[in-house]
């Protein structure tokens, strides 16, 4: 079995790393804005599928990982802030608040696929204008869903999870690893 990953994430990359998984990276190149749903639930499932379907099997024996990540608050999909201003919005928001982090994941083998979505409940402890200023003045903010990384500066900001911390990462790794056991069969 060759693992192939395909995600840019770092984080992703990291969390893989961290358990001593071999994989290969293949990046997808897809239009994501062509997802239009803005149910959190269906918008990772779809965005999985497009990113797997862009990616080429080139060995028999390769199992293909897609993931994507959103948070969710009210129902309202919280994507990477590309401002400033959208990622004041954001914390303002989740400040004090309980949000969800959903990651769906597709497994995919030319055997095979599985699908499924992981989610976490995160809660805010309530934030500070200045808190938040200081927060997105740094780069942190730009590449993550939410606008936050719980591994990173934003550690603080969390009272409690309830769910998978990895997932809220960006890879449901322990998930991720029971469903892989199940293609190691094929």
């Amino acid at each position: 079995m060759q693992l192939i990953l395909g995600s840019g994430s770092p984080r992703r990359q990291d969390i893989l790393k961290q358990v001593n998984v071999d994989f290969t990276v293949r990046t997808p190149n897809v239009d994501e804005s062509q997802i239009k749903t803005t149910k959190p639930i269906e918008k990772v499932s779809a965005l999985c599928k497009l990113k797997a379907a862009s990616i080429i099997f080139e060995a028999d024996d390769e199992i293909i990982v897609t993931a994507d990540t959103v948070v969710s608050y009210k129902n309202m999909i919280f994507e990477k802030p590309k401002t400033k201003q959208e990622a004041y919005t954001m914390m303002r928001a989740l400040s004090g608040q309980t949000h969800e982090v959903h990651t769906g994941v597709l497994v995919n083998s030319k055997h095979k696929q599985e699908l499924f979505v992981e989610t976490t409940k995160v809660i805010f402890y309530p934030l500070t204008d200045e808190e938040i200023n200081d927060y997105i003045e740094t780069d942190e903010p730009y590449d993550k869903a939410g606008a936050y990384g719980i591994q990173g500066l934003a550690a603080p900001f969390i009272k409690k999870i309830d769910g998978d911390y990895y997932n809220v990462v960006g890879l449901p790794i322990g998930r991720l690893m029971q469903v892989l056991k199940n293609f190691n069969d094929h």
